[in-house]
């Protein structure tokens, strides 16, 4: 496994960091109100997508250890290719539901890889 994956993992808990950030505080309201916020958070989900993608490629047996990548990566697909279709509740459940794991996940494997 090369620092490639090491950077890929990297980028992806940076941005799930940032959306966390971003969304500390703040309710589904203050989310669908403030469009700079559903921008910036959509971004960092496209980077977590696209790092994930990558990762995939170059150590496929990593992607096993981050819960639901499989949909995380058809997820930045989605903000990318469908953004007129982006539901804002959909968006609002991942960061409440699924972003703490996938955090979580991230920085162990973080840890048993070293960073960038």
């Amino acid at each position: 496994m090369g620092g490639d994956a090491g950077k890929y993992l990297w980028d992806a808990k940076v941005a799930a960091d940032r959306i966390a950030r971003f969304t500390a505080g703040k309710s589904f309201n203050d989310y669908r109100s403030d469009e700079m916020m559903r921008s910036a958070v959509e971004r960092q989900f496209e980077i977590i997508g696209e790092a994930l993608s990558a990762l995939r490629r170059v150590a496929p047996e990593m992607i096993a250890a981050i819960p639901e990548a499989t949909r995380i990566i058809a997820f930045r697909n989605v903000l990318i290719h469908q953004y007129a279709a982006v539901d804002d509740l959909l968006v609002w459940g991942v960061v409440e539901g699924k972003l703490p794991d996938l955090r979580s996940a991230l920085g162990r494997l973080l840890g048993d890889v070293g960073t960038p």
